[in-house]
């Protein structure tokens, strides 16, 4: 259920972003090394106007690691807990000491999200909508990077041709206005996720909740 689930959310992309040249595989020395088990995320840094896109993003990005075969903890107890100790800004967060932030609920990794787009730019005929996304993930004990990656995924939605030159120029223009003003960011950040998290080489390597744990050496 789990490869199929992963197929279901990477084939899009594929198709989104086309034939693309293979990037060069991460070293993943380090992190075999330190051997997380469990994944604390943090409030996510948002570089963009819109006020919406961490908490948007955060209900995307959980489920993907718990899968991948890692303990994560709760997103909202994680920003209550910090808010209660005088961490309630993302960028402060961002700036602490991983050790210190890790050690406030006991986990051994803590991942950084940075939004650094999540944005619709409207062009008369057709408007595209954009997700550009920074992840790092850094030891809970050393406070050393383990993991980075950064996905920017790009969607333009077209309207269907009618045969009409007048028609399609009247539905496109419609289209684009619509999606403008009500445009669906959570089908590019989930696909983003499941590039950075599920693509081997690139990817998270399989967690100890993961039947493919310390088994996928050769592909990751």
């Amino acid at each position: 259920m789990k490869s199929m689930f992963r197929l279901v959310l990477l084939v899009p992309l594929l198709a989104l972003v086309g034939c693309v040249a293979s990037p060069k595989k991460f070293d993943y020395t380090k992190f075999r090394n330190a051997n997380p088990h469990s994944v604390l995320i943090v409030p996510v840094v948002n570089k963009t106007v819109n006020v919406d896109a961490p908490d948007y993003f955060l209900s995307s990005i959980t489920v993907p690691i718990a899968e991948r075969g890692y303990y994560v903890f709760p997103v909202n107890l994680v920003k209550q807990v910090m808010a209660d100790d005088g961490l309630s800004d993302a960028d402060m967060v961002h700036a602490n000491d991983p050790i210190r932030l890790a050690g406030l609920f006991g986990a051994d990794s803590v991942l950084y999200v940075s939004i650094e787009r999540w944005d619709a730019k409207y062009a008369v005929l057709a408007t595209t909508v954009t997700v550009q996304l920074s992840y790092e993930l850094k030891s809970g004990r050393t406070g050393e990077a383990l993991w980075s990656n950064k996905q920017t995924l790009v969607y333009s939605p077209q309207a269907n041709s009618t045969g009409n030159p007048i028609a399609d120029l009247i539905a496109a223009a419609v289209t684009a206005a619509v999606q403008k003003a009500a445009p669906n960011y959570m089908p590019l950040a989930r696909q983003a996720n499941a590039q950075a998290i599920y693509v081997p080489g690139q990817g998270l390597p399989a967690g100890p909740y993961d039947g493919q744990y310390q088994k996928d050496a050769q592909t990751f």
